[in-house]
């Protein structure tokens, strides 16, 4: 016997034995049920994703000779010769091949005509939206008001190219595309009924690779059987599909976490002899650090067939939570804006330069790779630290940081890794002191509301990234003797702009309009210039 590609032997031949879509098995149940078919049917929805096996499940269901049910006994007759698809009461056109009108007037012409065998006459009409607009034209009337024994089951992948007068003739029932976990499990079930064995990595990249399609799914099933000649193994899945082996994917993370750029672009060229598919490569490195953030955000993560927790765990605490995201931000830009660079290799590599180079409140990454591991405090930051004095105060013991001045913390403030409200709560703060691990800070008194325990943590998450140790936080609330950097920076914008008043007063020409015109001045309008 020839050999019958899973794609058609795996073909769902009930309702039940389809995955997903349950809103349209729903629907359908129920108006069989309730004997409220609808004469015409309208399935969308991308390829592979059931429109014609849910149109000829419904066929089944309507000329089943056990009687019109949502279950069709699948051994009659009818039932058989709809699955060999010999039934002579189930009219499949594809619309591709027979766009002119006359093909659609000939096909009409048999409508009134009573069924041969079934209980109806069902008219299948795939990727109908090939239709021109003159076989339309033919088809609406009989659409509208077709006899009690025809039905019509249309199915498109493109919906919108049908004319609103055929869309509101028909019930439409849109198909969505699959998710990974449901394809896997299909994949999963066939191959164990086949008896093949296989690796459950290897069953996740080809459900990634499907992209929603369960028939796309199992055609590179087939394909894969074919390429290993035996068991279903992830090596050969990455080799059948070019893609990397996800050590490859990791190594990157790894290199990303140490922020040294010379390493990063050493292994990056390593890759060549892969012959990599670097949008692909991009998309599994973004894939891999959402597993990440979801391991830094959910402990209890047990990650997937692709990536195990203890391997997630260790990448979660050697990137810290804001790098991921910025690294995922980064890496679907850098994907969508492949295609414009000069080749695919280059574009994967400023991807990734991308990534270190915008590392908001951090020295660049050249320079951080020469200092040495990122726990050990840079000269620089140790001497800022230690130097925050105030102007005529005694040296402070060793080990104690005198209370700095605000243009001082107004300094550290411009280092720190901070946005939102918690800058805002660092800018109505001035530093009082720090003792090894403790930093004090003073809150005015004016800016309470700012103050929460979750900005207060990011507050303390970036001063220890600063001082490049941990940091305990230690935040009051009282009267200031120094400025703090948000009132400095409004005495600074108040001081531009009484300046540029008294500049414009001075001014001849702004004179010379007053005596001549009686001209005045609005000094709210006044603005200094930047």
């Amino acid at each position: 016997m020839s050999y019958i590609a899973l794609a058609r032997k795996w073909r769902p031949k009930q309702f039940a034995e389809m995955i997903g879509q349950d809103h349209v098995r729903q629907a359908l149940t129920n108006a069989l049920a309730s004997d409220r078919v609808h004469h015409a049917f309208l399935f969308t929805g991308t390829r592979g994703v059931g429109k014609t096996t849910i149109a000829r499940i419904l066929a089944r269901c309507l000329n089943c000779e056990a009687g019109v049910s949502a279950q069709p006994c699948g051994q009659c007759a009818s039932c058989r010769e709809i699955e060999e698809g010999r039934f002579v009461d189930l009219i499949e056109v594809d619309a591709a091949s027979r766009t002119k009108v006359d093909d659609t007037r000939e096909l009409l012409d048999n409508v009134q005509y009573a069924p041969t065998r079934g209980r109806y006459k069902i008219y299948l009409i795939d990727e109908v939206h090939m239709l021109s607009t003159s076989s339309f034209n033919a088809l609406l009337k009989t659409l509208e008001e077709p006899p009690p024994h025809v039905k019509f089951l249309l199915a498109t992948t493109d919906p919108q190219k049908l004319p609103a007068t055929v869309l509101s003739r028909c019930l439409q029932f849109n198909l969505k595309r699959l998710p990974v976990a449901l394809i896997g499990e299909r994949l999963r079930q066939i191959l164990e009924a086949e008896g093949i064995a296989f690796e459950p990595a290897a069953i996740r990249l080809l459900a990634q690779a499907a992209d929603g399609s369960v028939r796309d799914a199992l055609s590179l099933l087939d394909q894969l059987i074919a390429f290993c000649g035996g068991a279903v193994t992830e090596a050969a899945a990455r080799a059948m599909l070019g893609t990397v082996a996800r050590d490859h994917v990791v190594t990157l993370a790894e290199r990303l976490a140490r922020a040294d750029p010379v390493q990063l672009m050493q292994y990056v060229r390593s890759l060549d002899e892969w012959a990599p598919d670097y949008a692909q490569l991009l998309d599994e490195l973004a894939a891999l650090l959402t597993r990440i953030a979801l391991k830094q955000a959910v402990p209890e993560f047990a990650g997937d067939e692709l990536h195990a927790p203890e391997e997630l765990t260790r990448l979660a605490r050697a990137i810290p939570a804001e790098d991921v995201q910025l690294y995922y931000q980064t890496a679907i830009i850098g994907r969508r804006d492949l295609p414009l660079a000069p080749d695919p290799r280059t574009g994967f590599e400023m991807t990734l330069l991308r990534m270190l180079a915008f590392r908001p409140g951090t020295a660049p990454a050249q320079s951080r790779a020469s200092e040495g591991p990122a726990t050990e405090a840079s000269p620089a930051r140790s001497t800022a630290a230690r130097s925050v004095d105030t102007p005529g105060a005694e040296a402070a013991p060793e080990g104690l940081s005198a209370p700095a001045a605000s243009g001082s913390w107004s300094e550290i403030l411009t280092q720190l890794d901070l946005q939102g409200a918690a800058r805002q709560l660092a800018n109505h703060c001035v530093l009082i002191e720090r003792r090894g691990g403790l930093v004090r800070l003073a809150l005015d008194p004016r800016n309470q509301l700012v103050r929460t325990r979750a900005q207060e943590e990011k507050l303390a998450q970036a001063l220890s990234r600063y001082y490049g140790e941990p940091v305990r936080l230690e935040l009051t609330v009282g009267e200031l003797s120094n400025e703090t950097p948000a009132q400095a920076e409004q005495r600074a914008s108040a001081a531009d702009l009484e300046a540029a008043r008294r500049a414009l007063d001075a001014d001849d020409t702004v004179r010379a309009l007053k005596e001549r015109f009686g001209a005045t001045v609005l000094p709210e309008t006044v603005r200094p210039l930047k």
